[in-house]
């Protein structure tokens, strides 16, 4: 870790962690994004709220997950709306699991470096912290489902 900026996979956990929060704030609360971004980069991330130690985050990663959801929230969310259940767009989905699917499907569209398996997995692992099993399968569902048609040649067998 060199000038306190942290890149492992640890720190990307942690940011996507991050950016669900800040985007379930964002969500509900009407925050702006630099208003936002300055709350969970002064308080949140690496600090410790009400008891509880937050773990050092990739804030580049964290930054772009946030931004990019913000500034590409209505196609994210028509894409999405089109992958879940029918009778079930995303504005009837739990805030927390919107703002899931929202950053899962951010890095599926724009961040071709992570690849989609790692991205769901991550996303997965973000709402079984938050949900049982039900909800977390859910998110694997719907972004298995938006990685296959977003990302094809990820999942095409080697010949």
């Amino acid at each position: 870790m060199s000038g306190g900026r942290v890149t492992s996979a640890e720190g990307r956990s942690a940011a996507r962690l991050a950016a669900v929060q800040a985007l379930y704030q964002m969500d509900l609360g009407g925050k702006g994004l630099a208003e936002t971004l300055a709350e969970f980069e002064s308080f949140w991330i690496g600090g410790e709220v009400e008891g509880e130690r937050y773990k050092q985050a990739d804030v580049v990663f964290f930054r772009d997950v946030l931004s990019g959801v913000q500034s590409d929230q209505g196609a994210i969310d028509r894409v999405v709306d089109q992958t879940l259940a029918e009778g079930w767009p995303l504005a009837r989905v739990d805030a927390v699991l919107r703002a899931i699917l929202r950053a899962g499907a951010y890095e599926l569209k724009a961040r071709a470096d992570v690849p989609a398996r790692v991205a769901i997995k991550e996303y997965v692992d973000v709402a079984g912290a938050f949900f049982e099993r039900e909800e977390a399968g859910m998110v694997n569902a719907v972004l298995d489902a938006l990685a296959r048609r977003l990302r094809a040649a990820e999942f095409e067998r080697p010949r």
